[in-house]
Protein backbone atom coordinates (compact mmCIF):
# COMPACT_ATOMS: atom_id res chain seq x y z
CA UNK A 1 0.00 0.00 0.00
CA UNK A 2 1.29 3.84 -0.88
CA UNK A 3 2.54 4.83 2.48
CA UNK A 4 0.21 8.22 2.16
CA UNK A 5 -2.41 6.08 1.70
CA UNK A 6 -1.69 4.47 5.19
CA UNK A 7 -1.56 8.14 6.84
CA UNK A 8 -5.17 8.76 5.14
CA UNK A 9 -6.67 5.52 6.65
CA UNK A 10 -5.05 6.25 10.57
CA UNK A 11 -8.28 7.58 11.58
CA UNK A 12 -10.88 5.35 9.77
CA UNK A 13 -8.35 2.44 11.20
CA UNK A 14 -8.65 3.46 14.52
CA UNK A 15 -12.52 4.17 14.64
CA UNK A 16 -12.82 0.54 14.08
CA UNK A 17 -10.90 -0.50 17.55
CA UNK A 18 -11.85 -0.22 20.71
CA UNK A 19 -11.90 3.27 22.54
CA UNK A 20 -10.30 3.75 25.88
CA UNK A 21 -11.81 6.31 27.89
CA UNK A 22 -9.00 7.74 30.71
CA UNK A 23 -11.89 8.37 33.04
CA UNK A 24 -12.15 4.67 33.38
CA UNK A 25 -8.78 4.17 34.45
CA UNK A 26 -8.68 6.58 37.40
CA UNK A 27 -8.49 9.93 35.27
CA UNK A 28 -9.61 12.85 37.20
CA UNK A 29 -9.68 15.21 34.43
CA UNK A 30 -10.40 18.19 37.26
CA UNK A 31 -7.02 20.24 36.36
CA UNK A 32 -5.80 19.76 40.10
CA UNK A 33 -4.89 15.61 40.68
CA UNK A 34 -2.12 14.20 38.22
CA UNK A 35 -3.13 11.87 35.81
CA UNK A 36 -0.17 10.80 33.98
CA UNK A 37 -0.64 7.24 35.52
CA UNK A 38 -3.80 7.13 34.22
CA UNK A 39 -3.41 8.16 31.19
CA UNK A 40 -0.44 6.47 30.35
CA UNK A 41 -2.21 2.86 31.42
CA UNK A 42 -4.77 3.74 28.89
CA UNK A 43 -2.30 3.83 26.27
CA UNK A 44 -0.58 0.53 27.22
CA UNK A 45 -3.73 -1.47 27.63
CA UNK A 46 -4.50 -0.13 23.99
CA UNK A 47 -1.13 -1.00 22.93
CA UNK A 48 -1.68 -4.56 24.15
CA UNK A 49 -4.98 -4.92 22.58
CA UNK A 50 -3.17 -4.43 18.97
CA UNK A 51 -4.20 -0.86 18.74
CA UNK A 52 -7.05 1.60 19.70
CA UNK A 53 -8.10 4.71 20.92
CA UNK A 54 -7.19 6.95 23.83
CA UNK A 55 -10.08 9.21 24.95
CA UNK A 56 -9.89 12.47 26.74
CA UNK A 57 -13.21 14.02 27.21
CA UNK A 58 -14.35 17.28 28.53
CA UNK A 59 -11.88 17.89 31.68
CA UNK A 60 -8.35 19.47 32.15
CA UNK A 61 -5.63 16.17 32.71
CA UNK A 62 -2.67 17.51 34.62
CA UNK A 63 0.36 14.99 33.18
CA UNK A 64 3.99 14.58 33.00
CA UNK A 65 5.66 12.66 29.98
CA UNK A 66 2.81 10.22 28.22
CA UNK A 67 4.84 7.46 25.83
CA UNK A 68 3.14 6.88 22.88
CA UNK A 69 2.60 3.52 21.44
CA UNK A 70 2.25 1.78 17.95
CA UNK A 71 -1.38 1.99 16.57
CA UNK A 72 -2.65 3.95 19.45
CA UNK A 73 -4.95 7.27 18.61
CA UNK A 74 -4.92 10.18 21.00
CA UNK A 75 -8.44 11.68 20.65
CA UNK A 76 -8.45 14.89 22.78
CA UNK A 77 -12.14 16.09 22.67
CA UNK A 78 -13.47 19.32 22.43
CA UNK A 79 -13.79 20.82 25.69
CA UNK A 80 -10.77 19.04 26.63
CA UNK A 81 -7.12 20.15 27.57
CA UNK A 82 -4.02 18.06 28.26
CA UNK A 83 -1.95 19.99 30.49
CA UNK A 84 1.59 20.10 30.98
CA UNK A 85 2.21 19.49 34.85
CA UNK A 86 4.02 22.68 36.31
CA UNK A 87 6.62 19.97 38.27
CA UNK A 88 9.60 19.33 35.89
CA UNK A 89 10.26 16.12 37.75
CA UNK A 90 6.56 15.08 36.06
CA UNK A 91 8.85 14.52 32.94
CA UNK A 92 11.24 12.23 31.17
CA UNK A 93 14.71 13.63 31.37
CA UNK A 94 16.99 14.39 28.74
CA UNK A 95 17.87 11.46 26.89
CA UNK A 96 21.62 9.80 26.77
CA UNK A 97 22.92 10.87 23.00
CA UNK A 98 25.82 8.58 22.85
CA UNK A 99 27.57 11.27 21.21
CA UNK A 100 28.65 14.54 21.31
CA UNK A 101 25.57 17.07 20.80
CA UNK A 102 26.47 20.38 18.36
CA UNK A 103 23.08 21.59 18.14
CA UNK A 104 21.22 23.05 20.94
CA UNK A 105 19.00 21.11 23.83
CA UNK A 106 15.69 21.85 21.86
CA UNK A 107 16.86 20.39 19.15
CA UNK A 108 18.65 17.41 19.99
CA UNK A 109 16.49 16.23 22.95
CA UNK A 110 12.99 14.50 22.67
CA UNK A 111 12.30 12.65 26.20
CA UNK A 112 11.80 15.44 27.54
CA UNK A 113 8.18 15.92 26.35
CA UNK A 114 4.56 15.44 27.77
CA UNK A 115 3.29 13.16 24.21
CA UNK A 116 6.72 11.35 23.47
CA UNK A 117 6.55 8.89 21.06
CA UNK A 118 10.37 6.81 19.90
CA UNK A 119 10.45 4.08 17.49
CA UNK A 120 6.92 3.81 17.13
CA UNK A 121 4.72 3.46 14.10
CA UNK A 122 0.71 4.13 12.90
CA UNK A 123 0.68 6.82 15.88
CA UNK A 124 -2.13 9.70 15.54
CA UNK A 125 -3.16 12.63 17.94
CA UNK A 126 -6.48 14.11 16.92
CA UNK A 127 -9.46 15.71 18.13
CA UNK A 128 -10.46 19.44 18.58
CA UNK A 129 -9.48 20.06 22.28
CA UNK A 130 -6.27 21.35 23.67
CA UNK A 131 -2.56 20.25 24.56
CA UNK A 132 -1.29 22.96 26.74
CA UNK A 133 2.38 23.78 27.48
CA UNK A 134 1.58 25.16 30.84
CA UNK A 135 4.34 28.07 30.80
CA UNK A 136 4.53 31.65 31.01
CA UNK A 137 7.75 31.82 28.66
CA UNK A 138 10.41 29.68 26.67
CA UNK A 139 11.95 26.66 28.49
CA UNK A 140 10.23 23.19 29.10
CA UNK A 141 9.17 20.20 28.13
CA UNK A 142 8.02 19.85 24.46
CA UNK A 143 4.10 19.35 23.76
CA UNK A 144 4.71 16.83 21.02
CA UNK A 145 7.71 14.85 20.26
CA UNK A 146 8.40 12.53 18.27
CA UNK A 147 11.69 10.61 17.14
CA UNK A 148 12.68 7.95 14.65
CA UNK A 149 8.73 7.06 14.13
CA UNK A 150 6.87 6.02 11.14
CA UNK A 151 3.18 6.73 9.33
CA UNK A 152 2.57 9.55 12.38
CA UNK A 153 -0.73 11.85 11.89
CA UNK A 154 -1.56 15.00 14.02
CA UNK A 155 -4.73 16.41 13.31
CA UNK A 156 -7.09 19.29 14.38
CA UNK A 157 -5.50 20.08 18.05
CA UNK A 158 -4.36 23.03 19.50
CA UNK A 159 -0.71 23.36 20.64
CA UNK A 160 -0.96 26.84 23.41
CA UNK A 161 1.79 28.38 25.18
CA UNK A 162 4.28 26.23 24.10
CA UNK A 163 7.92 26.86 26.29
CA UNK A 164 9.57 24.36 23.39
CA UNK A 165 8.94 23.52 20.09
CA UNK A 166 5.32 23.43 19.48
CA UNK A 167 5.03 19.78 17.16
CA UNK A 168 8.56 18.60 16.83
CA UNK A 169 10.23 15.40 14.58
CA UNK A 170 13.14 14.14 14.53
CA UNK A 171 13.82 11.16 12.26
CA UNK A 172 10.32 10.66 11.13
CA UNK A 173 8.97 9.61 8.15
CA UNK A 174 5.48 9.82 6.32
CA UNK A 175 4.02 12.31 8.39
CA UNK A 176 0.62 14.14 8.13
CA UNK A 177 0.04 17.68 10.14
CA UNK A 178 -3.63 19.12 9.25
CA UNK A 179 -5.66 21.54 10.64
CA UNK A 180 -3.46 22.21 14.01
CA UNK A 181 -3.36 25.54 15.50
CA UNK A 182 -0.48 26.69 17.23
CA UNK A 183 -1.14 29.76 19.48
CA UNK A 184 1.68 31.82 21.89
CA UNK A 185 3.82 29.03 20.88
CA UNK A 186 7.34 30.97 23.04
CA UNK A 187 9.78 28.94 20.41
CA UNK A 188 9.00 27.79 17.22
CA UNK A 189 5.82 26.31 15.80
CA UNK A 190 6.36 23.43 13.38
CA UNK A 191 9.89 21.48 12.95
CA UNK A 192 10.22 18.30 11.39
CA UNK A 193 13.96 17.74 11.16
CA UNK A 194 15.21 15.34 9.49
CA UNK A 195 12.19 13.44 8.04
CA UNK A 196 10.81 12.47 4.92
CA UNK A 197 7.27 12.42 3.40
CA UNK A 198 6.06 15.33 5.65
CA UNK A 199 2.97 17.30 4.76
CA UNK A 200 1.67 19.99 6.71
CA UNK A 201 -1.88 21.92 5.37
CA UNK A 202 -4.34 23.74 7.02
CA UNK A 203 -2.57 24.72 9.63
CA UNK A 204 -2.40 27.99 11.95
CA UNK A 205 0.69 28.98 13.81
CA UNK A 206 1.62 31.70 15.97
CA UNK A 207 5.09 31.81 17.10
CA UNK A 208 7.47 33.75 18.75
CA UNK A 209 10.64 32.08 16.99
CA UNK A 210 10.28 30.43 13.44
CA UNK A 211 6.65 29.73 12.49
CA UNK A 212 7.54 26.57 10.50
CA UNK A 213 11.19 25.41 10.39
CA UNK A 214 12.39 22.15 8.69
CA UNK A 215 15.77 21.62 9.97
CA UNK A 216 18.52 18.77 9.27
CA UNK A 217 20.63 18.69 12.30
CA UNK A 218 23.18 16.24 13.53
CA UNK A 219 20.37 15.07 16.99
CA UNK A 220 20.29 11.33 15.40
CA UNK A 221 24.65 11.37 15.54
CA UNK A 222 24.80 11.34 11.78
CA UNK A 223 23.45 13.72 9.11
CA UNK A 224 20.17 13.14 7.53
CA UNK A 225 18.04 14.89 4.69
CA UNK A 226 14.63 16.44 5.41
CA UNK A 227 13.12 15.64 1.82
CA UNK A 228 9.96 15.46 0.18
CA UNK A 229 8.31 17.99 2.58
CA UNK A 230 5.09 19.85 1.36
CA UNK A 231 3.38 23.12 3.18
CA UNK A 232 0.37 24.41 2.14
CA UNK A 233 -2.84 26.29 2.98
CA UNK A 234 -1.27 27.46 6.27
CA UNK A 235 -1.38 31.29 8.27
CA UNK A 236 1.92 31.86 10.12
CA UNK A 237 2.18 34.07 12.38
CA UNK A 238 5.71 35.19 13.65
CA UNK A 239 8.43 37.91 15.48
CA UNK A 240 11.34 35.35 13.78
CA UNK A 241 10.74 33.67 10.62
CA UNK A 242 7.73 32.18 9.23
CA UNK A 243 9.22 29.54 7.11
CA UNK A 244 12.71 29.32 7.74
CA UNK A 245 15.71 26.22 7.09
CA UNK A 246 19.50 26.04 6.98
CA UNK A 247 20.39 27.10 10.71
CA UNK A 248 20.46 23.44 11.15
CA UNK A 249 21.74 22.39 7.91
CA UNK A 250 24.01 19.47 8.36
CA UNK A 251 22.26 17.07 6.22
CA UNK A 252 20.58 18.12 3.13
CA UNK A 253 17.36 19.78 1.74
CA UNK A 254 15.39 18.36 -1.12
CA UNK A 255 11.92 18.09 -3.31
CA UNK A 256 10.84 20.75 -1.12
CA UNK A 257 7.22 22.73 -2.30
CA UNK A 258 5.44 25.34 -0.28
CA UNK A 259 2.12 27.33 -1.12
CA UNK A 260 -0.61 29.35 -0.84
CA UNK A 261 0.27 30.49 2.89
CA UNK A 262 -0.42 33.98 4.39
CA UNK A 263 2.66 35.54 6.67
CA UNK A 264 1.41 37.99 9.24
CA UNK A 265 2.62 40.16 12.16
CA UNK A 266 1.82 39.05 15.57
CA UNK A 267 -0.48 40.93 17.48
CA UNK A 268 1.83 42.00 19.72
CA UNK A 269 5.86 42.14 19.11
CA UNK A 270 8.27 43.13 16.36
CA UNK A 271 8.02 42.75 12.51
CA UNK A 272 9.03 39.03 11.40
CA UNK A 273 12.66 38.82 10.55
CA UNK A 274 12.24 37.07 7.16
CA UNK A 275 9.12 35.71 5.02
CA UNK A 276 11.03 32.87 3.62
CA UNK A 277 14.84 32.05 4.60
CA UNK A 278 16.75 28.89 3.06
CA UNK A 279 20.19 28.87 4.11
CA UNK A 280 22.84 26.09 3.87
CA UNK A 281 26.12 27.02 6.34
CA UNK A 282 26.86 23.60 7.20
CA UNK A 283 27.84 21.82 4.79
CA UNK A 284 23.48 21.02 2.99
CA UNK A 285 23.44 20.53 -0.29
CA UNK A 286 19.82 22.29 -1.05
CA UNK A 287 18.22 21.14 -4.08
CA UNK A 288 14.67 21.28 -6.11
CA UNK A 289 12.86 24.11 -3.85
CA UNK A 290 9.44 25.60 -5.11
CA UNK A 291 7.70 28.37 -3.06
CA UNK A 292 4.88 29.75 -4.60
CA UNK A 293 1.01 31.97 -3.97
CA UNK A 294 2.64 33.85 -0.85
CA UNK A 295 1.45 37.08 0.85
CA UNK A 296 3.42 38.78 3.41
CA UNK A 297 2.45 42.11 5.69
CA UNK A 298 5.04 43.55 7.80
CA UNK A 299 7.63 41.13 6.81
CA UNK A 300 10.89 43.06 7.19
CA UNK A 301 13.04 41.08 4.39
CA UNK A 302 10.90 39.22 2.16
CA UNK A 303 13.27 36.92 0.78
CA UNK A 304 16.46 35.82 1.91
CA UNK A 305 18.56 32.58 0.53
CA UNK A 306 22.35 32.37 1.75
CA UNK A 307 25.10 29.44 0.85
CA UNK A 308 27.81 30.20 3.84
CA UNK A 309 30.38 27.97 5.43
CA UNK A 310 29.89 28.18 9.35
CA UNK A 311 30.69 24.76 8.96
CA UNK A 312 29.60 23.59 12.66
CA UNK A 313 30.67 20.29 13.35
CA UNK A 314 32.62 19.87 10.52
CA UNK A 315 36.79 19.57 10.22
CA UNK A 316 36.96 21.52 8.33
CA UNK A 317 34.72 23.37 7.56
CA UNK A 318 33.52 23.00 3.83
CA UNK A 319 30.48 25.03 2.41
CA UNK A 320 27.63 22.88 0.70
CA UNK A 321 25.25 23.63 -1.96
CA UNK A 322 21.87 26.22 -3.09
CA UNK A 323 20.57 25.45 -6.39
CA UNK A 324 17.61 24.76 -8.19
CA UNK A 325 14.81 27.15 -6.40
CA UNK A 326 11.98 28.64 -7.70
CA UNK A 327 9.62 31.38 -5.62
CA UNK A 328 6.75 33.10 -7.87
CA UNK A 329 4.09 34.94 -6.98
CA UNK A 330 5.01 37.16 -3.82
CA UNK A 331 2.94 39.77 -2.69
CA UNK A 332 4.78 41.70 0.36
CA UNK A 333 4.10 44.79 1.64
CA UNK A 334 6.04 47.18 4.78
CA UNK A 335 9.77 45.82 3.68
CA UNK A 336 12.46 47.60 5.68
CA UNK A 337 15.43 45.12 3.81
CA UNK A 338 15.85 44.05 0.29
CA UNK A 339 15.82 40.39 -0.14
CA UNK A 340 18.71 39.08 -1.12
CA UNK A 341 20.25 36.02 -2.87
CA UNK A 342 23.69 35.48 -1.36
CA UNK A 343 26.35 32.81 -1.84
CA UNK A 344 30.26 33.05 -1.01
CA UNK A 345 33.27 33.47 -3.19
CA UNK A 346 34.11 30.53 -5.40
CA UNK A 347 31.21 29.21 -4.38
CA UNK A 348 28.15 30.79 -6.15
CA UNK A 349 24.24 29.95 -5.33
CA UNK A 350 22.65 28.45 -8.74
CA UNK A 351 19.97 28.24 -10.63
CA UNK A 352 17.65 30.38 -9.17
CA UNK A 353 13.92 31.53 -10.42
CA UNK A 354 11.95 34.89 -8.60
CA UNK A 355 8.93 35.22 -10.54
CA UNK A 356 6.06 37.75 -9.97
CA UNK A 357 7.69 39.76 -6.80
CA UNK A 358 5.51 42.13 -5.97
CA UNK A 359 7.01 44.08 -3.51
CA UNK A 360 6.22 47.24 -1.43
CA UNK A 361 9.35 48.44 1.14
CA UNK A 362 9.44 51.22 3.53
CA UNK A 363 12.32 53.36 1.62
CA UNK A 364 14.50 55.81 3.47
CA UNK A 365 17.74 54.45 2.69
CA UNK A 366 21.02 56.26 1.33
CA UNK A 367 22.99 54.86 -1.85
CA UNK A 368 26.31 53.65 -1.23
CA UNK A 369 29.10 51.95 -2.39
CA UNK A 370 29.35 48.07 -2.82
CA UNK A 371 30.56 47.47 0.21
CA UNK A 372 28.81 44.73 1.87
CA UNK A 373 30.97 41.98 4.32
CA UNK A 374 31.02 38.92 3.23
CA UNK A 375 30.56 37.38 6.78
CA UNK A 376 31.12 33.76 5.58
CA UNK A 377 31.10 31.84 9.04
CA UNK A 378 28.33 34.28 10.58
CA UNK A 379 24.89 32.46 11.70
CA UNK A 380 22.39 33.09 8.80
CA UNK A 381 19.63 35.91 9.21
CA UNK A 382 18.55 37.93 7.23
CA UNK A 383 19.96 41.09 9.17
CA UNK A 384 23.71 39.55 9.00
CA UNK A 385 24.75 42.10 6.22
CA UNK A 386 23.18 45.48 7.52
CA UNK A 387 21.95 47.77 5.31
CA UNK A 388 22.17 46.47 2.06
CA UNK A 389 22.89 48.39 -1.22
CA UNK A 390 19.50 47.76 -2.92
CA UNK A 391 15.89 48.35 -1.98
CA UNK A 392 14.52 45.69 -2.98
CA UNK A 393 16.81 43.06 -4.39
CA UNK A 394 20.66 42.48 -3.79
CA UNK A 395 22.21 39.29 -5.48
CA UNK A 396 25.93 38.56 -4.93
CA UNK A 397 27.73 35.49 -5.95
CA UNK A 398 25.45 34.06 -8.19
CA UNK A 399 24.97 31.72 -10.89
CA UNK A 400 22.38 31.39 -13.41
CA UNK A 401 19.62 33.68 -12.18
CA UNK A 402 16.36 34.46 -13.95
CA UNK A 403 14.11 37.36 -12.24
CA UNK A 404 11.20 37.80 -14.08
CA UNK A 405 7.82 40.57 -13.03
CA UNK A 406 9.70 42.12 -10.31
CA UNK A 407 7.38 45.01 -9.56
CA UNK A 408 9.28 47.20 -6.75
CA UNK A 409 8.05 50.07 -4.89
CA UNK A 410 8.76 52.15 -1.63
CA UNK A 411 6.98 54.07 0.65
CA UNK A 412 9.44 56.97 1.34
CA UNK A 413 11.52 57.96 -1.06
CA UNK A 414 14.50 55.64 -0.81
CA UNK A 415 18.03 56.87 -2.40
CA UNK A 416 19.36 53.17 -3.46
CA UNK A 417 18.72 51.29 -6.97
CA UNK A 418 15.94 48.91 -7.01
CA UNK A 419 18.37 46.36 -7.89
CA UNK A 420 21.97 45.33 -7.23
CA UNK A 421 23.80 42.60 -8.83
CA UNK A 422 27.23 41.74 -7.86
CA UNK A 423 29.63 38.84 -8.88
CA UNK A 424 26.37 36.94 -11.14
CA UNK A 425 27.41 35.27 -13.99
CA UNK A 426 23.97 34.36 -16.73
CA UNK A 427 21.30 35.71 -15.63
CA UNK A 428 18.25 37.51 -16.86
CA UNK A 429 15.49 40.16 -15.65
CA UNK A 430 12.81 39.97 -17.61
CA UNK A 431 9.72 42.82 -17.30
CA UNK A 432 11.12 44.48 -14.22
CA UNK A 433 8.95 47.71 -13.25
CA UNK A 434 10.41 50.21 -10.78
CA UNK A 435 7.32 52.28 -10.13
CA UNK A 436 9.47 54.66 -8.19
CA UNK A 437 13.43 55.59 -9.26
CA UNK A 438 15.45 57.98 -7.13
CA UNK A 439 16.75 61.02 -8.82
CA UNK A 440 20.07 59.69 -6.88
CA UNK A 441 20.89 56.51 -7.80
CA UNK A 442 19.99 53.99 -11.11
CA UNK A 443 17.54 51.88 -11.17
CA UNK A 444 19.87 49.12 -11.52
CA UNK A 445 23.33 48.81 -11.11
CA UNK A 446 25.34 45.92 -12.39
CA UNK A 447 29.50 45.15 -10.89
CA UNK A 448 30.89 42.37 -11.93
CA UNK A 449 27.98 40.85 -14.24
CA UNK A 450 29.18 38.55 -17.05
CA UNK A 451 26.25 37.59 -19.39
CA UNK A 452 23.01 39.40 -18.73
CA UNK A 453 19.90 40.56 -20.51
CA UNK A 454 17.61 42.85 -19.28
CA UNK A 455 14.56 42.67 -21.50
CA UNK A 456 11.11 44.19 -21.43
CA UNK A 457 11.53 46.35 -18.54
CA UNK A 458 10.55 49.91 -17.95
CA UNK A 459 10.42 52.94 -15.81
CA UNK A 460 6.95 54.71 -14.78
CA UNK A 461 8.53 58.00 -13.83
CA UNK A 462 11.64 60.01 -14.81
CA UNK A 463 14.44 58.95 -13.67
CA UNK A 464 18.02 59.56 -14.35
CA UNK A 465 20.19 56.15 -15.22
CA UNK A 466 18.35 52.89 -15.82
CA UNK A 467 21.52 51.11 -15.70
CA UNK A 468 24.85 51.81 -14.38
CA UNK A 469 27.45 48.95 -14.75
CA UNK A 470 30.87 48.83 -13.23
CA UNK A 471 33.65 46.30 -12.66
CA UNK A 472 36.62 45.29 -14.94
CA UNK A 473 34.82 41.58 -15.72
CA UNK A 474 31.36 43.00 -16.59
CA UNK A 475 30.49 42.49 -19.88
CA UNK A 476 28.31 40.91 -22.33
CA UNK A 477 25.33 42.95 -21.18
CA UNK A 478 21.94 43.04 -23.53
CA UNK A 479 18.82 45.18 -23.70
CA UNK A 480 16.44 44.54 -25.53
CA UNK A 481 12.58 45.56 -25.75
CA UNK A 482 12.81 47.76 -22.67
CA UNK A 483 11.03 50.88 -22.49
CA UNK A 484 13.25 53.83 -21.37
CA UNK A 485 11.58 57.04 -22.36
CA UNK A 486 11.24 58.13 -18.74
CA UNK A 487 14.96 57.49 -17.92
CA UNK A 488 17.72 60.18 -19.16
CA UNK A 489 20.24 57.97 -19.55
CA UNK A 490 19.51 54.19 -20.61
CA UNK A 491 23.13 52.50 -19.52
CA UNK A 492 26.36 54.44 -17.81
CA UNK A 493 29.23 52.46 -17.58
CA UNK A 494 32.06 53.27 -15.14
CA UNK A 495 35.92 53.79 -16.01
CA UNK A 496 36.91 50.07 -16.08
CA UNK A 497 34.40 48.67 -18.34
CA UNK A 498 35.15 47.54 -21.37
CA UNK A 499 33.80 49.44 -24.48
CA UNK A 500 30.95 47.42 -25.56
CA UNK A 501 30.10 45.81 -22.02
CA UNK A 502 27.12 46.53 -21.98
CA UNK A 503 24.45 47.80 -24.92
CA UNK A 504 21.07 48.49 -26.05
CA UNK A 505 20.25 45.64 -29.31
Amino acid sequence: MRPWLWIGLLPLLASGTATHDVRAYGARGDGVAKDTAAIQAAIDAASKEGGGVVLLPQGRYVSGTLHLKSHVTIEVRAGATLLASPDEKDFDPYEELGFERVDDRETSYFHYALLAGENVEHVTISGSGIIEGNRPKRGGPKPIALKNCRYVSIQGVTVRNSPNYAVSFLGCDYVDVDRVTVLNSYADGIDPDSSRYVRISNCYVDSWDDAICPKASRALGRPRSTEHLTVTNCVLRTSCNHFKFGTESAGDFKNIAVTNCVMLRRETGRAAISGISLESVDGSHIDGVAISNITMQDVRTPVFLRLGNRGRGLNPPTPGSLRNVTISNIVANGGVMASSVSGIPGFPVRNVTLDNLNVTMGGKGVFQVLDVPEHIAKYPEAAMFGELPAYALYARHVEGLTVRNLKARWLEEDGRPAVVMDDVRDMELLAFRSDTPSAAAPALLFHQVVGALIQGSRVTRDTGVFLRVSGDRSGEISLAGNDLRRARTAVETAEEVAKGAAAER
